[in-house]
């Protein structure tokens, strides 16, 4: 039976003198069965066949057909699309504004996922499958993410988050005529299983309170009721509006970002003994040695380095939250790391492109980037069924821990 089969296939093949004849078989052979599948809608539609009468002379019939031609990965195949009088029928097989079948779409997607520019996706199409396409042909093929993206921004998410991470990336925007900077702001929380979660990201017009109520508004209206703890850098707006959306959370300003904005103001040659002085206010056991860390800065750097001593006194509650806590738990919330490693990734997915056409452009590329990161991010955190045990004991009102 076998052989029987490989000598068919011996015969079939040797019909054709290359590669490039036997896809034109092919390509005859899907424009048939597309064109078959289009006159049986074209029936099922009408009621009636292509040669059949019908009683009166009212009723819709067909009205010739229309020439398209479809990207397909066998190359470019020209399709005869039935039409009727009244204008009525939407064909299925083929819709009636569709040019990209989805083989090659779902290639463009991939494509686009990779971190390829729409110059280099419409270079590898044309190699692979001899198929040239347009800018706004690969623009419309990908806006059909833009569905799966508000789908998964708007997802239900769990009642409680032990920890929520808010930080930024910027990308070049076009914006007119103009390429402007932007902030892409994404939120990953720390579930009650010790479980990461990219919880959404938001491309910000200007950072404010207003656009921080609206961001947190939008988690507490899928699903969450509390959050623990919050780390983010020093951004403008956040703390009041963390007050108006979440009032029993936590606060901590990101130390790490801290400690960067303070030394990019130290002259070369203070640099390495004010690092030494400045560890006695965050890399201590407790908050009074910050604190008496804190004076002693203060006292010796006050005069040359006034603003940035006063800096670390005006974010000092919001500083020190995590001197509350125990190691395990002060390890993963007194800085962002844990959203710049996501950063960091997505950066990775979207360095080819220098600058992105729009706003929708960007959000496309973030959420391809976390669906193929997927399994890395849904990790749990390490030492998480110590820090669970640990949050249970800090907050036994507020929390049935799963352990």
């Amino acid at each position: 039976m076998k052989q029987h089969k490989h000598q068919f296939s011996k015969e079939f093949l040797s019909q054709f003198k290359d590669a490039k004849e036997l896809s034109g078989h092919f390509g005859q052979m899907f424009k048939d069965a597309v064109e078959q599948m289009l006159e049986g809608e074209m029936d099922a539609h009408l009621g009636f066949g292509k040669h059949e009468r019908t009683e009166g002379g009212k009723a819709n019939y067909r009205n010739g057909h229309t020439g398209k031609t479809v990207k397909t990965d066998m190359g470019e195949v020209p399709l005869e699309v039935p039409r009727d009088r009244n204008g009525t029928f939407e064909p299925q097989a083929v819709a009636k504004r569709q040019t990209v079948m989805d083989d090659v779409s779902d290639a463009v997607i991939s494509l686009y996922g990779a971190g390829l520019t729409v110059r280099d996706i419409e270079a590898q199409v044309q190699r692979i499958y001899g198929v040239t396409l347009s800018d706004s042909t690969v623009s419309r093929i990908t806006d059909r993410l833009l569905a799966l993206v508000h789908e998964w921004q708007n997802r239900a998410l769990q009642p409680t988050y032990l920890v929520v991470w808010l930080d930024a990336i910027y990308f070049k925007v076009r914006q007119g005529h103009r390429v402007v900077p932007k902030a892409m702001y994404a939120a990953i929380g720390l579930d009650t299983e010790g479980r990461r979660e990219v919880l959404g990201f938001w491309v910000a017009q200007s950072e404010s309170a207003a656009f921080w109520v609206q961001v947190l508004d939008n988690l507490r209206q899928r699903g969450v009721a509390d959050i623990l703890l919050l780390a983010t850098d020093n951004l403008s707006g956040i703390t009041k509006s963390v007050q108006a959306t979440f009032p029993h959370t936590l606060h901590q300003l990101c130390v790490t970002h801290q400690v960067r904005n303070s030394l990019r103001y130290v002259a070369r040659k203070d640099y390495a003994e004010f690092c030494r002085d400045l560890k006695a206010v965050y890399a201590v056991p407790t908050r009074e040695e910050g604190e008496r860390g804190l004076a002693e800065l203060g006292r010796k750097w006050g005069g040359k380095y006034a603003a940035v001593v006063q800096s670390w006194r005006n974010n000092w509650e919001h500083l020190a939250v995590f001197f509350d806590y125990p190691t395990e738990i002060r390890r993963i919330f007194y800085t962002t790391n844990i959203i710049e490693n996501f950063n960091r990734m997505l950066r990775k997915y979207t360095k080819n492109r220098l600058i992105f056409p729009s706003d929708e452009a960007v959000t496309k590329a973030a959420f391809l980037a976390v669906q193929h990161t997927a399994d890395v991010w849904a990790g749990k955190v390490a030492n998480a069924k110590v820090i669970l045990l640990q949050f249970d004991a800090m907050f036994p009102d507020r929390l049935g821990v799963k352990i």
